[in-house]
């Protein structure tokens, strides 16, 4: 047991060396995607003034055009399967409900959802704005994230490939782009909440 649990320090010390190692060095300029497997996209809104409907986007595919040395200098486009819904509905039997909010046209209608930015306004230390355009449903609007930069690595330990690191979160109005099934019983406002982590875009996943 006395071993085992050497083993299992011994590996968790090295293991936070090496991502301190990482840390200080950064990830390269260049083009980014995302990583399906340390990324999600929450979405929510106001249920009948009881809760915060809670459902997730699983097919999501970011690209970024990363400046570390000038980060309003970079390009973030991000594509969205509106077919990936995720609601965990408790009667999938019955209903596919996941189905009936990706395609259903009082819903997303099956359009791809994209947001494409157009400017990057730096306002802290490692926090900025990204503003641009979000399409759903095929209308396009001005939307904006509130990014944090959490930090990057030249080459993460167990991936051995460099990456970056991100949250953010946002706001739309659903009615703006068309989206006005059972206002004000459900709420307008949506939230959206990022996070994400991205590898170079020649990366292989295995």
């Amino acid at each position: 047991m006395l071993r085992i649990a050497a083993f299992y320090v011994g590996f968790a010390l090295s293991t936070a060396l090496a991502v301190a190692a990482g840390l200080d060095e950064r990830a390269s300029a260049g083009a980014y995607k995302t990583d399906p497997s340390h990324s999600s996209l929450l979405w929510s809104f106001n249920h009948s003034g009881l809760s915060n409907y809670t459902a997730r986007f699983t097919g999501v595919n970011a690209r970024l055009d990363w400046n570390p040395i000038k980060p309003e200098a970079s390009k973030l486009t991000v594509e969205i399967d509106p077919m990936s819904v995720r609601t965990d509905y408790p009667w999938s039997d019955v209903v596919d409900f996941d189905a009936k909010i990706g395609g259903d046209p009082d819903f997303l209608a099956g359009k791809q959802i994209r947001f494409v930015s157009s400017t990057i306004r730096i306002t802290g230390e490692r926090t900025g704005i990204v503003e641009g355009v979000l399409t759903f449903r095929d209308q396009t609007h001005p939307a904006s994230l509130n990014v944090t930069f959490n930090g990057s690595m030249a080459q993460h330990p167990i991936m051995k490939t460099s990456k970056l690191g991100f949250s953010a979160t946002g706001t739309i109005r659903r009615s703006e782009w068309g989206l006005g099934f059972a206002i004000p019983e459900l709420g307008d406002e949506v939230k959206l909440v990022i996070e994400t982590q991205m590898v170079p875009a020649d990366y292989a996943f295995r």
